[in-house]
């Protein structure tokens, strides 16, 4: 297996892991529930088998067993877990937290948080952007190219995901409207953020050297969000 995979080889594997993306997010998204719960375990495994093939090590992927970053992971989760209680707890920001895909029992919110979340969501993006893209980007154009271009992606990513946010999310709608105009501006904003996110997680990957941090920031984020929708859901009738 070479170690330095060549550019045409890196263009094709790059191509591949874009197309196998979109095909992903539009059956996500259009697709029978649980569509991502079936398909992001798959394919992500789809997709460390080709970046393997392409030339790329385990620590090139952040799945080396030398690098776990189990420091850095429990501190990414931590420290979410402090913001969002300072947020919950302020009128000014618990709007944030009102959406409406959560309002649901707490069985449901479990489910989401811990099944739903880490396996249909954070295993394939982590896998995909901070693993794969990042990986091989790194290889040719250095740490700058692959932490632009992997959060840069992962933006993107989010488009579909966020066309009814301004609908679904009280404090987002609320800010920019639920019209037209309202909907434009949340999904620009949501793939803004996700971009710097997307670099903020790159960052802790390449610090920890391992998937682990990112992802365990990653699941903090859209997990423990998850929880504490439902908790406030649920507050009135406790």
């Amino acid at each position: 297996m070479s170690s330095h995979p060549s550019r045409r080889r890196v263009a094709l594997v790059l191509g591949a892991v874009l197309v196998t993306l979109v095909a992903v997010n539009v059956a996500t998204k259009y697709g029978p529930p649980g569509t991502g719960l079936i398909a992001g375990p798959l394919v992500a495994l789809g997709l460390v088998l080709l970046a393997r093939r392409a030339g790329l090590s385990w620590h090139d992927l952040g799945l080396s067993p030398r690098s776990l970053g189990g420091r850095y992971a429990i501190g990414a989760v931590l420290a979410v877990a402090a913001v969002y209680a300072v947020a919950a707890l302020l009128p000014a920001t618990r709007p944030v937290f009102h959406d409406v895909r959560y309002h649901a029992s707490l069985s449901t919110g479990l489910m989401t948080a811990f099944v739903v979340i880490p396996l249909g969501t954070v295993l394939l993006e982590e896998i995909a952007f901070r693993g794969v893209l990042l990986g091989l980007v790194h290889r040719h154009r250095g740490a700058t190219w692959a932490s632009t271009t992997s959060s840069l992606l992962f933006g993107l990513w989010h488009i579909l995901p966020s066309l009814h946010l301004a609908q679904a999310n009280q404090g987002v709608g609320e800010m920019l409207g639920t019209g037209r105009t309202g909907q434009v501006l949340a999904v620009a904003g949501a793939v803004g953020f996700t971009a710097v996110a997307g670099l903020l997680l790159c960052e802790l990957r390449r610090r920890s050297g391992s998937l682990l941090a990112s992802a365990a920031l990653h699941w903090a984020t859209n997990g423990l969000g998850v929880l504490v929708a439902v908790t406030l859901a649920m507050a009135p009738k406790l």
